[in-house]
């Protein structure tokens, strides 16, 4: 059958950022093409991840900025009190907003949106409750779901998709995990008032961030007022009669607690899809193997974004559905980078970071020049804040390329969005040198760090 003998020339399973993306570019170079959602259009990142997160991060941060003001010269006559529904509220509100313009994109490009659960029939055909359409190309954008741990009462544990919509604010919390979904949950009902938990197996917490950004975090959430368990686990949960919960711990501890929290990671969302039916493969981890055009073993099935485990980052999402879109209806799509990613974490201080790690670094250069600098924020010399800042560079000693640049520190992510710029068109430890700084800023300090820390490496270790 020729494409014109199918209902329509793309069908995308999923609303979320990548197939919206796709979707709508696909539109518009012609396309006749169909988006099936379930749920809410926008998906994670918009309904229930970074969008309503960083809404959360922005209010947890007023506690210690009306803290810090006092150094300024600012009196506050009555303690500053929070009203979590005033929060939660208006930012449903904003939500809906959101989902309404991700309606708008797809309507004015042409797209049809089809409301329901779908599921493959076949290779080309997918059922929405009673209806069947056909596609030339089916796209699985189905994106992740929240994991919770197999315990006992594992029913009274949430995930941080109900977080949003909390009926009232917890005063103690544990939440589990150490990724930088659980870092940031935790800053969040930290600044907002909590007395906050941080339940993690291992230890320190950011697993696959650099090192010494790791460690430098960890300290500042203890500082933070955020009690650390390390190398622990729930074992098991009870509700109490006060409707407050008992959870048990691995190591025999016990603690109550109003509210658990479960961020211990996502899985691939293929639950409902009767993938089988049309024979995509899937691989050990759950998540959909797709080759570099994010074809599946199916040649005119496609899948993108969380569901196929690459990266899970919005970002990324929409570069391979504008890929996507590029390979199917276009010409010359150009290959997404995964090389050069940058990636913020909003706990407080914030995280920003591009390229590799310390120990990657290691692994892949015969030498490499360490640059670190930590201080404390000229913000935080009269406000009497604690909080420090961590800035790091990694360079190639032979090429003199800039390979990793990491920063903990207040608009870390919006400094390293720079760098990665920079980075990505091949900026040297020269060229940063040359550059010069704005004065007086935080982000000065990535183009005045003169002298190495350290040199790492092979020969290094061979000298």
């Amino acid at each position: 059958m020729n494409a014109s003998s199918y209902d329509y020339d793309l069908i995308v399973i999923g609303a979320g950022s990548g197939g919206v993306r796709a979707a709508r570019m696909a539109a518009t170079k012609g396309a006749r093409v169909a988006v099936i959602e379930s749920r809410y259009l926008g998906g994670t990142c918009v309904n229930v991840g970074c969008v309503p997160k960083k809404l959360f991060v922005y209010a947890s941060e007023f506690s210690q900025a009306f803290k810090d003001s006092s150094g300024f010269g600012y009196t506050v006559d009555n303690k500053p009190s929070f009203d979590w529904p005033t929060l939660r509220d208006n930012k449903t509100i904003e939500i809906k907003r959101l989902n309404g313009i991700y309606d708008g994109l797809l309507n004015r490009a042409g797209v049809d949106i089809i409301r329901g659960h779908g599921r493959f029939v076949d290779e080309h055909t997918l059922a929405i409750e009673d209806r069947h359409i056909s596609g030339a190309h089916v796209l699985i954008a189905t994106g992740s779901w929240p994991t919770k741990p197999n315990v006992e009462g594992a029913e009274h544990i949430i995930s941080s998709n109900e977080v949003f919509y909390l009926e009232t604010f917890p005063k103690d919390v544990i939440v589990i995990g150490g990724g930088y979904i659980a870092v940031e949950f935790a800053g969040i009902f930290n600044g907002l008032g909590a007395k906050t938990h941080l339940l993690h197996r291992g230890d320190p917490v950011l697993r696959g961030f650099d090192d010494d950004l790791r460690e430098f975090v960890s300290t500042e959430l203890e500082q933070a007022g955020i009690q650390l368990l390390y190398k622990r686990q729930i074992a098991k949960v009870e509700m109490l009669t006060s409707g407050r919960y008992k959870a048990t711990l691995s190591d025999g501890t016990v603690h109550e607690t109003d509210l658990i929290v479960s961020a211990t990671g996502r899985h691939p969302l293929v639950d409902g899809l009767d993938i089988e039916n049309a024979g995509v493969e899937l691989g050990e981890g759950g998540q959909i193997t797709v080759n570099e055009h994010y074809q599946t073993n199916v040649s005119h099935i496609f899948a993108l974004g969380d569901v196929i485990d690459r990266v899970q980052l919005t970002p990324v999402a929409l570069a391979e559905g504008m890929y996507v879109s590029d390979y199917l209806f276009g010409d010359s799509p150009a290959p997404v980078n995964y090389d050069l990613i940058p990636t913020a974490v909003f706990c407080q201080p914030n995280i920003g970071t591009v390229g590799l790690t310390e120990a990657m670094a290691i692994k892949q250069f015969d030498r490499v020049e360490v640059y670190q600098t930590n201080f404390k924020a000229m913000k935080n010399t009269l406000s009497g804040n604690p909080e420090r800042t961590l800035m790091k560079l990694l360079v190639d000693c032979d090429s003199r390329k800039v390979i990793g640049a990491h920063m903990v520190g207040e608009s870390a992510g919006e400094i390293i969005q720079g760098l990665a710029i920079a980075m990505t068109a091949g900026a040297t430890k020269d060229d940063f040198d040359r550059t010069i700084g704005i004065h007086p800023t935080a982000a000065e300090e990535f183009v005045t760090m003169r002298s190495p820390s350290r040199i790492i490496g092979k020969e290094v270790e061979d000298d």
